[in-house]
């Protein structure tokens, strides 16, 4: 299933139906019969936040289905985070696959350099001139300014610590940092182990404050593409 079927989906579920049926049992119920206790799970798994040890964490993202054929962005969001890209290197924070990395050398062939960090490459595709780390997102590997593009999709809405992960983001990133998050609304029960909700571009620019003068926040079809520059690096 790709990005933009779900997305219409979540238009569906997420704004249609009132909130007082998204947190029933009814609607557990009715979730269930697609994802068994898997929906069970992860209302638990936000539940206890806070609580969680590393390995709960782990085990949980290893067991949770996966939804979306090799990217978990749209088509229209690859295009512009692929057309945003500057510089000679991209570090790709998240990276799953690799997929993406796959579509930002298709579209920009002068990289030098192209590096995928995820806590788990097990299942990172062998891509000519792409090198992994496995690393969390909160401690990563890299010097100051290490990257002249910085990309992280999908990633920030499951991180608890938050902030400190989108401060290692922009530690490493030299030129341009790239995050996308999908648009969306908390509820009890829901189809993502994700703590963090931003229903609207707005609410995402408070997680990212402080904001600096060269930025962009853009809905593309129910993802919210964020894109700041360096004081330096001025947007074209």
């Amino acid at each position: 299933m790709n990005r933009e079927t779900t997305n219409r989906i979540r238009f569906v579920i997420e704004d249609i139906l009132p909130p007082f049926v998204r947190d029933s049992r009814l609607f557990k119920g009715m979730a269930s019969l697609a994802w068994g206790e898997h929906i069970g799970h992860l209302a638990r798994f936000r539940e206890r936040a806070p609580f969680l040890t590393a390995l709960e964490y782990e085990q949980l993202y290893k067991q949770h289905p996966r939804v979306h054929e090799g990217t978990d962005n749209s088509e229209a969001c690859v295009r512009k985070i692929a057309a945003e890209v500057r510089g000679k290197s991209v570090c790709d924070v998240g990276c799953g696959t690799g997929v993406l990395l796959k579509h930002i050398r298709g579209a920009n062939p002068d990289l030098r350099r192209l590096t995928g960090v995820d806590f788990a490459i097990d299942d990172a595709a062998t891509i000519e001139g792409v090198e992994y780390f496995a690393a969390m997102i909160e401690e990563l590997p890299f010097a100051d300014g290490e990257f002249d593009t910085v990309v992280c999709t999908h990633v920030i809405e499951h991180i608890l610590d938050y902030r400190k992960a989108i401060a290692e983001l922009r530690r490493i990133t030299r030129q341009r940092l790239i995050i996308v998050v999908p648009r969306e609304r908390e509820y009890r029960y829901t189809f993502n182990p994700h703590f963090n909700f931003f229903p609207y571009t707005h609410s995402f620019l408070r997680a990212m404050h402080p904001v600096p003068a060269q930025h962009a926040c853009i809905d593309i079809g129910r993802d919210i593409f964020y894109c700041e520059d360096k004081a330096y690096c001025m947007f074209p």
